[in-house]
């Protein structure tokens, strides 16, 4: 997932909640659709940002030896900046770039 490309917004927005059930004419369901994408989105940036970090780490810090390293602050501040889960969620969503499906329709 290439984040620099979204254009989920940084701020909150509100959305007219027509635009959002229009694929499956049930809100509940949309949304339930779209936390479940959040939360995969989630773990995608966790896991992203902890192996970037990784490569920062020294085996033994001690409180003497904690320095600041530039480019750890620049990746923290990257992932600081960029838009929440649920915004990303809510974009693709909206822009039908999620596929679902309905167990319970045959």
């Amino acid at each position: 997932m290439d984040l620099k490309k979204t254009e989920a917004p940084i701020s909150t927005v509100t959305y007219d909640r027509n635009d959002v059930d229009s694929q499956t004419e049930n809100i509940y369901e949309a949304i339930a659709i779209a936390s479940k994408r959040a939360v995969q989105i989630n773990e995608e940036i966790k896991r992203e940002l902890l192996n970037k970090l990784e490569e920062f780490a020294t085996p033994t810090e001690n409180l003497e030896e904690i320095f600041e390293n530039k480019e750890q602050i620049e990746v923290s501040k990257f992932y600081e900046k960029l838009p929440k889960p649920h915004a990303i969620a809510i974009e693709e969503w909206l822009n039908e770039k999620i596929y679902y499906r309905n167990t319970d329709e045959k």
